[in-house]
């Protein structure tokens, strides 16, 4: 090596020594133009990167205030800078600007167009990836986006990751103000309709901004998007990984010649090497948003665990509810509520004449075994059942339903219950009491009813030493109650249950809806004795 070399080394280092590396002065990627930020009483966290030892003034301007924050970043010996900002009462637009001085120099960062709103994450599987362009009357929904300009969307890149980041590893949409093109660009990409037609929903119910963050990716079960705490909860946290059968969402060209029953071939799927992976999504795609405060999360999976590890969804789902709470809420600093409102969609259906439990368990563990939500294990929860809107005819496969705007309206309607507090119906019927006679069923319902008669929604078990179920058609149908008959049970009743099938009814014609028509009732399994 020669002395000039040496010399230049020895300078650099003597720079290095004086001034440390120095980091880019930027927001964290999460921030954008057009973005929405938490609104009052909550308080929006802003977060970055810069110089270790330099002073970052954060400061939001509107037209009617301004709200100035200064933050020293001495003890950050990775550069983040943060800042809690005051409340902000909902509006805009504002201009959020971040000043590094440092010894070096004064650097600036503006954003502009933000708005203060409520911000909701929603999450999933291909549910809720499906596009605005997938979903009934596409071209029409399309049209109408650019009417709601103050319902903002960003959307997170598929990424996976062994070690949990701080910073998003990509972006797949920027903040950005709902078009046609942002929200119909693909298909499974970009922006989430069930999302979206949520957002909508909610600013025309309330008035103020939405924020939409998608964080989603087809195929995946829970454990992935689960830390390794709440799966330590539930005993998985050092589980081997391992290989399941999950349908796949378009078929295969390969094995579309050797089938002629219509259903889509199934593949497998190699969790150990891909983003099923126990933890890889949380890490990669959750844990970077923790700083962020949110109003509430929205969630749409569970296919993926109908074929793995489904016997314990019943404590996967619900510890993976209590994780991402608790850690939202330390993460904003106390600003995310602890109990923070989760909304779900209770998976639809796959295969019409499917004789496997696979998705009535699932259906059922989503619920923590309850068969309703919120319940005594999940609290602040609301649920959308969707066992209703199954869809033959969807392009994307059966598993893959076009209707959409039913699934958004009915987890908008529990949103505005648990998470807003307003007086709207949002459950569907669940049974209050069961009474077995000699000859019949009695059910009296939670809330008014619409019932239509039915001959084998409604089943029987007729002994604890069967598991065969026969049907126990309605006979009788009141304001609030169902009669069925028990002539088919030549045994004592040990069981009861309804809607039990992978596609249990038609398109909207399941037998018990709530009194208006819209909720339907979800599907339960009880012991005769309870």
């Amino acid at each position: 090596m020669t002395l000039n070399r040496l010399r230049t080394l020895w300078l650099l280092c003597c720079v290095a020594n004086l001034y440390g590396f120095q980091q880019e002065f930027r927001f964290a990627s999460y921030y954008g133009d057009h973005m929405v930020l938490q609104k009052a009483p909550q308080r929006a966290v802003v977060w970055g990167y810069g110089e270790d030892a330099a002073e970052v003034t954060v400061t939001v301007v509107g037209e009617r205030e301004k709200v100035s924050h200064t933050v020293n970043v001495d003890k950050a010996p990775t550069g983040i800078w943060r800042v809690t900002l005051d409340p902000v009462n909902p509006g805009g637009p504002f201009v959020l600007s971040a000043v590094q001085q440092s010894r070096l120099a004064t650097t600036v960062r503006n954003l502009s167009d933000v708005l203060f709103g409520d911000v909701w994450l929603c999450g999933g599987q291909s549910n809720m990836e499906m596009t605005l362009s997938q979903v009934m009357n596409a071209t029409e929904e399309l049209s109408q986006a650019a009417k709601f300009p103050r319902v903002r969307v960003f959307s997170v890149a598929l990424e996976k990751s062994d070690v949990k980041l701080t910073d998003l590893a990509g972006v797949e949409l920027p903040w950005s103000v709902p078009s046609a093109e942002v929200l119909g660009a693909g298909i499974f990409t970009h922006f989430s309709a069930v999302c979206w037609l949520f957002g909508r929903d909610l600013y025309k119910s309330r008035g103020d901004p939405v924020g939409l963050v998608e964080s989603c990716w087809g195929g995946t079960p829970v454990e992935a998007w689960s830390s390794r705490r709440a799966l330590k909860h539930c005993g998985l946290a050092d589980a081997p990984s391992s290989r399941f059968w999950y349908p796949d969402p378009l078929g295969s060209p390969c094995l579309a010649s050797h089938s002629n029953t219509g259903i889509r071939p199934l593949i497998w799927l190699q969790v150990k090497e891909g983003h099923w992976k126990n933890t890889v999504l949380w890490n990669a795609m959750i844990h970077p948003l923790l700083n962020m405060t949110i109003r509430g999360a929205i969630w749409y999976q569970g296919e993926a665990n109908t074929e793995y590890h489904q016997d314990l969804y019943n404590c996967t789902f619900p510890a993976m509810i209590d994780d991402w709470r608790l850690a939202f809420h330390q993460g904003s600093g106390g600003q995310t509520p602890a109990d923070l409102p989760f909304g779900f969609v209770q998976i639809s259906t796959y295969m019409k004449k499917s004789q496997s439990d696979a998705y009535p368990n699932l259906r059922w563990q989503q619920t923590a075994d309850f068969g309703f939500a919120p319940n005594k294990r999940m609290k602040n929860t609301f649920m959308a059942v969707s066992l209703d809107l199954g869809d033959e005819r969807s392009p994307w496969g059966s598993i893959h339903p076009r209707y959409k705007q039913d699934v958004a309206y009915r987890l908008t309607l529990g949103a505005r219950a648990v998470a807003y507090g307003e007086k709207v119906s949002f459950q569907g019927p669940f049974p209050q009491k069961i009474s077995v006679q000699a000859a019949n069923i009695s059910i009296i319902y939670s809330t008014n009813i619409s019932v239509t008669l039915h001959k084998s929604i409604f089943e029987v078990c007729c002994s604890r030493q069967s598991s065969s179920w026969l049907p126990a058609p309605i006979i009788k149908a009141n304001s609030d109650s169902v009669v069925l008959s028990t002539e088919n049970c030549t045994l004592k009743v040990s069981g009861l249950r309804y809607a039990w099938k992978d596609w249990p009814c038609d398109f909207k014609a399941c037998p018990v809806y709530s009194a208006d028509g819209v909720l339907p009732a979800p599907p339960f399994i009880v012991d005769s004795g309870h």
